[in-house]
């Protein structure tokens, strides 16, 4: 199966540099890889300028567009073969990466979407997290475990996939593109949960193996949302994005449920009002001003969705799957 990998960068050319060279090391080559930089972005221009892509197959498109989801649909466009595989440009791709990705599409006619494991690294340590047995799946109520970096065990389905370790059957994905409803002026959180969904929501299933592995150092995000310092319009977008992602495709009764959890109770980073209240009674008033933007996040969210759900609904909607009939 031959694959595209997609590699949306912004300001980091060396980061850049270093996933490339990862990329001319796979043991199954891609057959195009395809760089999408920001227009306003030299430095990355004059660093692929300069750079020898040989052997790979580079493509390199430009976007004018800020936020990941531009450049990942850039990407989409771009793409040839059976697979489309993506990666941050803060992260370098096991040699191997390719070749089990594609080993799961191959073994599984029912996989849309298979992903893997960012071993994290902290400058040139790595940091091995804890293992994790509940990667990529949440609760009724929506407590949500990620934990794609410290996953252990067999492959398995998930819910969700990271976007620094991510591939998809180009022939599941169909018109479906990375939803430009989404907010935020970089990294736009929670993009690789919708367009998830919307392949689950099809039929097919994602599946996670920590054995597919990148190396991800994480870089520093030139938005609002910096990682271990987001401000009070990155928590608004990203209340919005996820709460959206549960409108558009989780059945009504739990998505009201998971709104309504994270409301009340909400989580250390996206306090919900009983977290509000507690921490004002030790007189760590400031948690109201987190709480306000939680609220005013999901309230957009439903705004959004309610305009909107019956726009452009080709771009939300994967290529149902339909079984062989040899199943």
């Amino acid at each position: 199966m031959d694959a595209t990998v997609i590699v949306p960068t912004y300001k980091r050319p060396d980061d850049l540099r270093r996933c490339l060279d990862a990329l001319k090391r796979q043991t199954k080559p891609a057959a195009r890889v395809v760089v999408i930089r920001r227009d306003i972005d030299t430095a990355t221009e004059a660093m692929l300028a300069a750079y020898d892509p040989a052997p790979l197959a580079l493509v390199v498109r430009v976007v004018s567009v800020p936020g990941v989801v531009a450049a990942l649909n850039e990407g989409l466009d771009a793409a040839t073969g059976d697979i489309v595989a993506m990666t941050d440009d803060d992260a370098t791709p096991h040699p191997d990466w390719l070749e089990r990705i594609s080993g799961h599409f191959l073994a599984n006619a029912r996989a849309g979407g298979v992903g893997g494991r960012d071993h994290i690294f902290m400058g040139e340590r790595r940091d091995d997290w804890p293992p994790e047995a509940r990667v990529g799946v949440s609760t009724w109520y929506g407590r949500v475990y990620g934990n794609h970096n410290a996953g252990f065990g067999p492959a398995r389905a998930v819910e969700s996939l990271k976007g620094v370790c991510m591939a998809f059957r180009r022939a599941a994905i169909g018109t479906l593109r990375f939803d430009r409803r989404l907010r935020g002026q970089g990294a736009q959180v929670a993009n690789e949960y919708l367009f998830g969904g919307a392949i689950r929501r099809a039929g097919w299933i994602l599946i996670y193996d920590p054995a597919i592995g990148v190396d991800h150092f994480p870089a520093t995000r030139h938005d609002s949302d910096d990682r271990g310092q987001i401000d009070r319009l990155a928590l608004r977008d990203m209340m919005h994005n996820a709460t959206l992602g549960y409108l558009e495709y989780l059945p009504p009764p739990r998505a009201f449920a998971i709104v309504l959890n994270h409301t009340l109770k909400g989580s250390r980073t996206q306090p919900g009002l009983l977290a509000a209240i507690a921490h004002s009674l030790l007189g760590r008033k400031q948690m109201w001003l987190g709480f306000r933007e939680v609220v005013a996040g999901e309230l957009a969210a439903i705004g959004t969705w309610w305009r909107t759900r019956r726009t452009d609904v080709s771009e939300r909607r994967a290529v149902p799957w339909q079984p062989s009939p040899s199943s």
